[in-house]
């Protein structure tokens, strides 16, 4: 397979990193198949026609089913709003494309479950964009972590927010509807952070989960005399316990002041602990106990060329790599999956435990006990 003709839905911020990476993939990856931009799509013509004339796509259309029925198209990128996801999966596996899918993967569990049976049925190839799995810092923790480097694995404490809606003057959006998003600040940041925690601590067996909406209702069409109640969480906290005995504390939050991507964690185990700030997305916190208690301290690892594929993008070491850049090495590795035939993780049918957990934590907040996963 030389090539893969590409068709994209959606001309957001997101949709321009989708077409930033199949743009510069082939580039830096030269192994890959050549990803070719046949069409992109927007219900606006104008963002359509833009998108098209910026990357270069052969076409720009306003329908994503001409996408859909385009055989010459084989894999088609979602980067639209949740409620669509499902809808536009589900024809492009039945059309027998891959599927390259923002998260979450629906607005349900339910329409997870039906688009992991569908991919699952089928031939094609489906990835979740779990973008931040493929940060070289984040593989590197993953490394340190299997090579039993802090030893066993006792606690992790994660937290995902961002201030996009902490102004109580932002206007409503799709991202405040339960029919559009599903949850709020757990699908749109929690499920990034599940899904590095899932990576490096394994499934959660059971949790429980506190979801509250701090600003219960927000403005509409520009006037701040009517407005629209929040369908969905602002915040969402949660307590995790798995098979081995380690658990996890977990926060999400769209209303947080002065956090950009605060996607952060830290591990402890028996032998240290390592920390992980997406803000601070090029280097890592090591700690390892030493016999001189005066020697003790956190020592700071800066991503290099020794961290694949940092090297890739440039050879020195703190010289940075941006998000961008992780749209574009995990659209290669798909890419590099579809060729070789061999799944990518996370599949539609990995991220089912990802959509349980937020699940789970949905039903434990409406109950308020423990559930189970």
């Amino acid at each position: 397979m030389n090539s893969l003709n590409v068709g994209l839905i959606g001309t957001g911020y997101i949709g321009k990193s989708h077409a930033l990476g199949f743009r510069n993939a082939r580039a830096l990856f030269p192994h890959v198949p050549d990803l070719k931009l046949a069409c992109v799509c927007d219900l606006d013509s104008a963002l359509a026609e833009s998108l098209r004339a910026d990357f270069d796509f052969y076409r720009a259309t306003t329908d994503w089913r001409d996408i859909i029925s385009d055989k010459s198209i084989d894999l088609v990128s979602i980067a639209t709003p949740n409620a669509l996801h499902r809808e536009m999966a589900v024809a492009a596996i039945d059309a027998g494309k891959h599927v390259y899918c923002e998260k979450p993967m629906g607005v349900s569990l339910d329409e997870a479950h039906m688009m992991a049976q569908k991919a699952e049925q089928s031939s094609v190839s489906t990835l979740l964009a779990y973008n931040y799995l493929r940060s070289p810092a984040f593989a590197h923790v993953q490394k340190l972590v299997r090579s039993g480097k802090i030893g066993r694995l006792y606690f992790f404490r994660g937290v995902c927010e961002e201030e996009y809606m902490a102004d109580p003057a932002a206007p409503f959006s799709w991202r405040c509807s339960r029919n559009m998003a599903g949850t709020g600040a757990l699908g749109d940041l929690g499920a990034h952070l599940l899904c590095l925690m899932i990576s490096i601590m394994g499934s959660p067996k059971e949790l429980v989960a506190e979801l509250s909406t701090v600003i219960p209702s927000r403005r509409t069409g520009g006037s701040a005399e009517t407005s629209h109640e929040v369908e969905n969480d602002d915040v969402a906290h949660a307590m995790l316990k798995f098979d081995d005995g380690a658990t996890a504390s977990f926060t999400t939050s769209r209303v947080s002041w002065g956090r950009k991507n605060k996607l952060a964690f830290d591990i402890y185990g028996e032998k240290g602990s390592i920390h992980f700030d997406q803000e601070r997305m090029n280097e890592i916190l090591l700690f390892e106990k030493d016999a001189e208690e005066e020697n003790n301290g956190y020592r700071t690892i800066l991503t290099g060329a020794f961290h694949p594929p940092y090297g890739r993008f440039i050879p020195s070491a703190g010289h940075q790599i941006g998000f961008n850049d992780l749209k574009t090495i995990e659209i290669a590795m798909f890419a590099e999956s579809i060729a070789e035939q061999k799944p990518l993780f996370p599949t539609f049918g990995d991220g089912i435990i990802i959509e349980k957990c937020i699940a789970a934590m949905v039903a434990s907040a409406a109950r308020r006990s423990w559930e189970p996963i």
